[in-house]
């Protein structure tokens, strides 16, 4: 057993999400959001990199030394997987480690809204979902891959940097790669997929413009293809796949996204106040004949308008979501506050409403 280990077993007795350890410091643990110091002595450098090159593969030691940063999972049988990542700070050494359950939770054990299952029954198109870090992206993911692996009977490809949730095969062919593992990046990755005879493509992160551009072609060429980026809500999400294109390209890209686009799911994670744990709010764009129009005529700032009116598709826009779990009392009024993208509408729940700078 590996010194570490008895760290990663600390976090899953505690339910934490994250362990961080940094030389010159104590190590902490992230439980329901939070960070919360572990009671041991501040972290030596030396001891804290023979520590963690004790789970580190050779090829990624050899990477973290060259560049400073390195991205691999790591597994403990039986307990649970680690999205790991080294990094060099001012003091020396720094990492961080995910967990990463055994077990994928289904749409509804996460509580996900009855639309977000259908998505892994679609023939083609292309899913996105968008959040910041540590939103529960991965974990939505994965409820909605486990499902399509259940229901259908196809071949699905799994692009990740590193791989999260593993995925046995079911109803279908799961092959699953890791960066800098299997392939060099996202986009030779994806580029290989296309001769793979994939159905479904999972692509962990859209990171350039090249991976956009073959996530759009992959799902307009008959592949159902799941992704995710850093964006804060739908609309968002729309202008970002387009702007990182040049000007001249952008006309034929939001025409080509308006055609491949089927639904953008853009999440945010609460702690809840009634009891243990934590629940997302979700923003669910389905790309309807109407929203097609907007995307494709460059019309993204009505899509909030068109979300209100496409309620019956399962539509909601995310400070509606926030709501829907503030009144069933399942997250509190300061935490609505922070999280909404139209602020104004939670301040009178404030019992003591903050100065908001940002509005300066």
């Amino acid at each position: 057993m590996a010194k570490i280990d008895a760290f990663f077993k600390l976090m899953n007795d505690q339910g934490a999400s994250d362990l961080h350890l940094v030389a010159g410091q104590q190590p902490a643990l992230r439980i329901r959001g939070e960070i919360e110091r572990i009671k041991y002595k501040p972290l030596d450098n030396d001891e804290l990199r023979s520590m963690v090159y004790e789970i580190a593969p050779e090829e990624k030691i050899k990477l973290f030394e060259e560049t400073g940063d390195v991205d691999f999972g790591y597994e403990i049988p039986g307990l649970a997987r680690y999205r790991s990542n080294f990094f060099m700070q001012r003091n020396g050494v720094g990492a961080v480690f995910r967990q990463i359950p055994n077990n994928i939770m289904g749409c509804d054990q996460l509580g996900l809204p009855p639309v977000i299952s259908k998505l892994a029954s679609l023939p083609r198109g292309l899913v996105i979902i968008t959040g910041p870090t540590g939103s529960g992206k991965s974990t939505t993911l994965a409820a909605i891959i486990d499902e399509a692996n259940r229901v259908r009977k196809d071949h699905i490809i799994t692009v990740e940097d590193p791989i999260e949730f593993v995925h046995e095969s079911h109803g279908c062919i799961v092959n699953q790669r890791e960066i800098g593992v299997h392939t060099k990046n996202f986009s030779s990755a994806l580029r290989g997929a296309l001769r793979e005879d994939p159905d479904v493509i999972l692509v962990g992160e859209m990171r350039d413009l090249e991976t956009m551009s073959l996530a759009i072609e992959a799902a307009s060429t008959g592949h159902l293809v799941f992704a995710t980026l850093h964006t804060s809500s739908a609309m968002k999400t729309v202008d970002r796949m387009v702007e990182v294109f040049p000007a001249e390209q952008q006309a034929q890209v939001r025409s080509g996204l308006a055609d491949s686009i089927r639904a953008v799911i853009a999440q945010v994670l609460f702690k809840r106040i009634d009891r243990k744990g934590r629940c997302p709010a979700l923003e669910i764009l389905i790309a309807t004949p109407a929203v097609r129009n907007l995307i494709r005529e460059g019309k993204t700032h009505q899509l909030p308008s068109s979300m209100q009116t496409g309620k019956k598709y399962g539509m909601i826009l995310l400070d509606d979501a926030i709501m829907d779990l503030y009144n069933k009392g399942w997250i509190s009024a300061e935490d609505c506050y922070n999280k909404a993208n139209d602020k104004q509408k939670f301040r009178p729940l404030l019992k003591d409403a903050p100065a908001d700078f940002t509005e300066a």
